[in-house]
């Protein structure tokens, strides 16, 4: 899969910033078909980072989130400011 067309967007919410300082994890809303390797795939390509664990959940608009952890080396807020969110 075209790991643009799996990854939508960023999610940005309190709750997800206070994710990317607290937990080392970014937020993204993601292609409702794509499950956690597919995602995973996808964040390595666009990214170049190492990922720890992906979540996903599906929340009451019918948008499904995917929660990613990056590993202790890798900065959540580093990825944030190249994205433009900060």
């Amino acid at each position: 899969m075209d790991p643009y067309s799996v990854i939508v967007r960023p999610h940005v919410t309190e709750k997800t910033m206070n994710l990317i300082d607290q937990n080392n994890e970014l937020t993204f809303v993601v292609l409702r078909e794509s499950n956690k390797t597919n995602i995973k795939n996808a964040f390595v390509q666009l990214f170049d980072e190492k990922v720890k664990n992906v979540n996903t959940h599906i929340n009451s608009k019918g948008l499904k989130l995917a929660y990613i952890q990056l590993t202790e080396e890798d900065k959540a807020e580093d990825i944030a400011v190249r994205m433009g969110v900060f």
